[in-house]
């Protein structure tokens, strides 16, 4: 289980953001301030594993400035923000202090959650439009259609496909997660799925460009 804060200059959008994370089993919603002006004494009092924020550039505050980074230059906790910019210098610089998800606040409910999952198990997280400019290219990846998933993946899958992208076996994934080969097995069939996708490349490619995780 997770515990995700949340804050929207908006109540509505407030209230709906909280209703979205708690349809996810895995994450419960905690201690959500109502100004932006409070939400560094609340993550201190709260200690969240996942902060979502809706962040309005030259309205808000970077509250990731603040933020304390562990070992592997990540903040914590975990900062997913929703925001809509033309200017995207800003992202370079959040990247760098340890922000791990990036969504347009149009993201569906699915993107929103399964990016939220990602965070809370260490993985960064960008919106498509983003990763196209840090992807290359190819032919075989060009072809490949981008739909959102059928169902948003769980944390473990989601940590078994960044396993995938890094070209770890099967073997390998059951002795570092300390699982059986078959309980992998049943993993990587339900991204497929989740997915749609036919092939281990293309569950990697299809889960980069949708954002659930980096390459």
């Amino acid at each position: 289980m997770f515990s995700v804060m949340v804050h929207a200059k908006n109540s509505i959008i407030q209230v709906g953001l909280e209703s979205i994370i708690r349809t996810h089993p895995d994450l419960m919603v905690v201690g959500s301030p109502s100004q932006w002006s409070s939400l560094s004494q609340r993550i201190e009092e709260y200690q969240p594993d996942v902060v979502l924020l809706e962040w309005r550039e030259n309205e808000n505050e970077p509250v990731w400035e603040s933020m304390p980074t562990n070992g592997t230059g990540l903040s914590h906790p975990a900062i997913v923000i929703l925001a809509d910019s033309e200017d995207n210098d800003w992202v370079t610089h959040a990247l760098d202090r340890g922000v791990r998800a990036i969504l347009p606040p149009r993201a569906s409910t699915d993107e929103i959650v399964a990016a939220v999952v990602a965070a809370a198990t260490g993985l960064v997280v960008l919106y498509p439009e983003l990763v196209e400019d840090l992807l290359p290219r190819t032919k075989s990846s060009a072809s490949v259609e981008i739909t959102a998933p059928i169902q948003a993946l769980t944390p473990r899958e989601i940590e078994v496909l960044g396993m995938l992208a890094l070209g770890v076996g099967n073997k390998a994934i059951a002795s570092k997660l300390k699982i059986s080969e078959h309980t992998v097995k049943f993993h990587i069939s339900s991204i497929f799925s989740k997915l749609n996708a036919s092939s281990r490349t293309e569950a990697v490619t299809l889960g980069a460009r949708l954002g659930l995780i980096m390459l």
